[in-house]
């Protein structure tokens, strides 16, 4: 029987795009081996990633990180619009499925996405669905790799930029070296992170440490 499953990839970081999709199809169909992208090695994702987007519908949506910076919008209003944009490009009136909740309150984020889709679709709203449901494990590899892919396109234009996470070092030194270069974060920054207000403050304290 069809169903969706809906979910992102990309919430935390502080650099670069956060995705989300949506995939839909019969879960019996899926490939052997799906489970949560987070489990998953980067080359058995892709493997998946490619099975799945033969085999089933997909949806992929972007939230630029010039959306992600807006003071006039959160990350939980961004996760809704990521998750109803890529659900809305494959959604049929009266399919039923999955999303893996962006908020404290499961049922209005579930609202919420069923909201922002044109066709009338019945959305569950779970904590942690991409363990529990399969087409919600397959949407979280195909959001997982869209966002890899998109790190990849910085890399090749930026350098080393690591995972793009906060907690990694490498993003960090990226980018206290991009500022410290250019006195300005790069575009593909969040401006609105600590992580970059740290950089630019860092930077800041050196200059004042030079006269």
């Amino acid at each position: 029987m069809r169903h969706f499953g809906v979910d992102e990839a990309g919430k935390g970081p502080v650099l670069g795009s956060m995705f989300a999709a949506a995939v839909v199809g019969d879960p019996a169909d899926l490939p052997d081996g799906v489970a949560d992208s987070k489990r998953l090695s980067p080359a058995r994702r892709e493997e998946l990633d490619e099975q799945i987007l033969e085999g089933f519908e997909v949806g992929v949506a972007e939230i630029p990180v010039k959306r992600i910076d807006d003071p006039e919008t959160d990350m939980n209003t961004l996760t809704v619009d990521a998750q109803a944009s890529a659900l809305d490009e494959i959604a049929a009136d009266g399919l039923a499925g999955y999303v893996d909740a962006g908020d404290v309150d499961e049922a209005r984020f579930g609202r919420r996405v069923a909201d922002g889709v044109t066709a009338d679709v019945d959305v569950t709203a779970e904590h942690g669905a991409d363990d529990e449901y399969a087409l919600v494990a397959a949407a979280s590899i195909v959001a997982k790799v869209a966002r890899d892919s998109h790190v990849a396109d910085l890399a090749a234009e930026y350098g080393d930029v690591g995972s793009g996470y906060p907690s990694d070092p490498t993003t960090r030194e990226f980018l206290r070296e991009y500022v410290r270069e250019h006195g300005d974060l790069p575009d593909c920054a969040r401006a609105s992170w600590q992580t970059s207000r740290d950089a630019l403050a860092a930077a800041e304290q050196s200059g004042l440490d030079e006269f």
